[in-house]
């Protein structure tokens, strides 16, 4: 007997989201995903539907500062956070049902990475965008590197968008990345946590100017490694955040650092040469940051278990989660939620990695306890959306080039 399919979504009359909603979205969109070629999205999800659901969260996300603070925490609350799920969807169903949905007694924060290699990344994206819009105030949406054009472009979910709506592809692709622009940077958990998909920053120098001949404006060389100094929260607060592709120099750097820097066993801050782009940044950093915001906890995701192979000194992703530094006034920890990652694998031997997510409960909310979770089994057959084979691996060495043509296009 063949599948009933699920009738069309369509959106509320008052634009009031319920749970009955949100769990309905879910269940379409897991049968769309074993029953419909990609093309066939826009007949159970409309695109005047998504244009109702990305505009409604976009409002909210804009709203919300650089750092969201998850506060209003009782007793008897948990919160959730979860690392990169890379369009994994059906894993990230399993996590919200495993970790318990979202209500009021139960706050997620996600450290981004919603989109990109997996086959299900604007599913993902929408799942998380209507928990956002039911409960804005338990639902928290950090940005990730992967939510750029720059990263889209490369990695698959620009064309898991054209191919998914044809002709009105472009337009859901633009409304995606407009609302990636408003997703906030950084979250602080009962004023003890702090996370963010990368991690740490730089406090941002602006480039000194100086007189030259006929009176013209020189800059002068970008500062030297040794005068990298570590950001303030107060800096983050003020950076600007609503840009497609953070910039790799200039005074804008923090969005950046923010979104693409990892941490080094090696004392200090260096650029992160591998990617191009961002920090490395040493457990003398971590103590530094902690101790100055009287915080317990960094919580980072970022690296899955292909970047973590090339890390000297830091552990594997085997089991969803590590770590990095255990310093006098806390720890640093790397979470990574997308098991069996990445879904489609160039190498002979794939990782086989387990996911994990954190939850946080009283009294302080900064004694972390771990949940490692499988993959699900099996996965609807699905094609890639990009050169997996070919394309450059895990975000190393940013092609610059790349990210100018972006730029270009965006402009015209």
């Amino acid at each position: 007997m063949e599948p009933v399919p699920p009738s069309p979504i369509t959106w509320p009359n008052e634009g009031t989201l319920t749970n009955e909603w949100v769990h309905g979205l879910m269940s379409s969109f897991e049968w769309s995903s074993w029953n419909l070629p990609p093309s066939q999205l826009p007949s159970v999800m409309p695109v005047n539907v998504f244009d109702s659901l990305i505009l409604t969260a976009s409002k909210i996300l804009h709203k919300e500062r650089n750092i969201v603070h998850v506060d209003d925490l009782e007793s008897d609350s948990k919160v959730v956070v979860v690392g990169d799920v890379h369009g994994q969807l059906h894993d990230l169903l399993f996590l919200l049902k495993d970790a318990g949905y979202p209500s009021q007694n139960q706050f997620y924060v996600f450290n981004g990475d919603y989109v990109d290699r997996g086959a299900w990344g604007l599913e993902t994206f929408l799942v998380l965008l209507s928990w956002k819009v039911l409960m804005p105030d338990r639902v928290f949406l950090l940005r990730g590197n992967h939510e750029s054009k720059y990263c889209t472009s490369m990695y698959g979910f620009e064309k898991e968008v054209l191919t998914k709506y044809g002709d009105k592809g472009k337009h859901v692709y633009r409304k995606c990345l407009g609302c990636f622009e408003a997703l906030p940077l950084a979250s602080i958990i009962a004023g003890r946590v702090y996370t963010a998909h990368g991690g740490l920053f730089r406090s941002p120098v602006l480039p000194k100017r100086t007189r030259g001949k006929k009176n013209r404006r020189v800059r002068l060389l970008e500062p030297e490694t040794s005068s990298l100094k570590l950001g303030s929260l107060e800096e983050l607060m003020q950076a600007r955040r609503s840009v497609l592709d953070p910039p790799w120099e200039g005074s804008n750097l923090i969005p950046g650092d923010v979104l693409w820097s990892d941490p080094s066993m090696s004392p200090g801050l260096s650029p992160n040469e591998q990617r191009g782009i961002g920090l490395l940044w040493g457990p003398d950093c971590t103590e530094e940051f902690l101790k100055k915001y009287e915080l317990k906890l960094i919580i980072r995701s970022h690296e899955g278990p292909d970047a973590r192979e090339k890390r000297d000194g830091l552990g594997g992703m085997d089991i969803g989660y590590t770590i990095d530094h255990n310093v006098e006034s806390g720890k640093l920890i790397t979470i990574f939620s997308a098991p069996d990652y990445p879904q489609f694998q160039a190498t002979e031997e794939r990782y086989r990695n387990k996911g994990a997510y954190i939850i946080l409960q009283a009294p302080d909310f900064s004694d972390p306890q771990f949940r490692s979770f499988e993959a699900v089994t099996p996965r609807p057959k699905s094609n890639p959306f990009y050169d997996f084979e070919n394309v450059i691996d895990s975000d190393d060495e940013m092609d610059k080039s790349a990210l100018d043509t972006n730029e270009e296009q965006a402009t015209h």
